[in-house]
């Protein structure tokens, strides 16, 4: 009896227990609701507040902080980009300095002349001849002009330099023969013709020798040959195309260009130089190469090393900057520091004067002038027509090396800063 009540009692508890139970979960139910509805209420609360959605809202977060690391990455990128240019730039020169140490040659230029001195001014009379068949003769045979006037001075002068240097030769050896008559004239100047053919295939092979090029045609090596006798600006064109091969190598190796293009752009970039006909020595050498069936990116070299056409390739690259660098120089050109100052000085003298050119600035040995325009004076078609003049007045007026390039920099800057307190 006793049991059965301790059961009872038992049974009472536990459902009571139960029932304390299914009132703490709705109560607990009641109030996860609550929270739920708050939460809503304050979501759209917010939403009205900001004007987003909840997706919206992701999409905001993700982009500022998707913002603020592409800055700092931005930041990291144009460090490096900093540190690459200024290892770029010290690599650069060092690049350029060796390439000039390298350039330094132990060779002595003959320049060619255009005077004979004589000392008994008798020996013109026996020159010109009676009524002057004598000196009709020269001039025939040699194609050059001779000029008897000046004192002391026999004057050559001709458009070609080989026709020149075969007339000063022969005119040489006339005088010691002291034989001075037609037909004299024409059997010297034949044999002195044979002898600069000699000489200048002799000079083409030692020249492609010197800068290691090979079996290259008998005909174009006479061409190269013609380079002992031809001066630009007074430095003589072995001398420049010695030099300039050997700095174009010098870069060549050092970046990892193709030297074979680079030393053949180098040897041939003024063959048009010695090479008769119409229009530039650029076109020239080019057309003739072609004719000679050379590689297209040698002709390239050629045809661009004046930036007469957009470089094509690194090689062409080379090939220029070699080429600034051995005419460029102080000196170089037969010519003192002083009148290589004043020249550069002249060219931007004559810049400046123009209406609406705030500064200019001239180098490569005065073969490019940089211009800055103010914008508030000029346009874009008045600044092209100031550059166009200011390139007519500086060929017209000064003896410049190559062709001038005149580069007009047009542009609006503006600067604002603020002072830290």
């Amino acid at each position: 009896m006793n049991q059965n009540q301790d059961l009872i009692t038992l049974e009472k508890k536990l459902l009571e227990k139960e029932d304390r139970l299914d009132r703490e979960k709705e109560r607990i139910e009641k109030e996860k609701a609550e929270v739920n509805k708050i939460k809503i209420e304050y979501s759209d609360k917010l939403q009205k507040a900001s004007g987003m959605t909840t997706d919206e809202a992701k999409k905001e977060l993700l982009k500022e902080t998707e913002e603020k690391e592409a800055k700092a990455i931005a930041k990291i990128i144009k460090e490096k980009e900093e540190e690459a240019k200024r290892i770029a730039d010290r690599k650069a020169q060092e690049i350029l300095i060796d390439s000039m140490r390298h350039g330094a040659i132990n060779y002595i230029a003959e320049y060619t002349v255009s005077t004979i001195k004589i000392q008994d001014e008798d020996l013109k009379g026996r020159i010109i001849g009676k009524e002057g068949r004598n000196i009709r003769a020269f001039e025939q045979a040699t194609g050059v002009d001779v000029d008897l006037d000046e004192e002391g001075i026999i004057r050559l002068s001709s458009f070609d330099q080989v026709r020149r240097e075969i007339a000063r030769r022969s005119l040489e050896k006339l005088i010691k023969d002291t034989r001075v008559q037609p037909f004299r004239i024409e059997e010297i100047v034949d044999q002195t013709k044979q002898e600069v053919e000699k000489i200048m295939k002799e000079e083409g092979e030692k020249l492609a020798y010197e800068v290691g090029v090979f079996n290259l045609p008998s005909e174009l090596l006479s061409i190269l040959g013609r380079f002992k006798f031809r001066t630009s600006y007074g430095q003589n064109l072995v001398v420049h195309t010695l030099e300039e091969t050997k700095i174009g190598l010098h870069i060549a190796h050092e970046i990892g260009a193709d030297a074979n293009i680079v030393r053949l752009g180098c040897l041939f970039h003024d063959i048009g130089k010695v090479v008769e006909g119409e229009g530039s020595h650029v076109t020239l050498g080019a057309d003739l190469l072609k004719r000679f069936n050379m590689p297209i990116p040698v002709v390239n070299c050629v045809l661009e090393h004046h930036e007469d056409k957009p470089f094509s390739a690194i090689e062409s690259v080379i090939v220029y900057i070699a080429d600034a660098i051995s005419g460029a120089r102080p000196g170089a050109r037969y010519e003192d520091v002083e009148e290589y100052a004043k020249r550069l000085r002249d060219m931007e003298e004559i810049a400046k004067k123009y209406e609406g050119v705030e500064d200019a600035y001239a180098f490569e040995a005065g073969r490019e002038l940089r211009v800055i325009i103010n914008p508030g004076r000029l346009d874009d078609s008045q600044t092209t027509l100031v550059a166009q003049k200011i390139r007519e007045e500086v060929s017209s007026k000064l003896a410049v090396p190559g062709e001038v390039k005149v580069t007009a920099i047009l542009e609006f800057r503006a600067v604002s800063s603020e002072s830290s307190a």
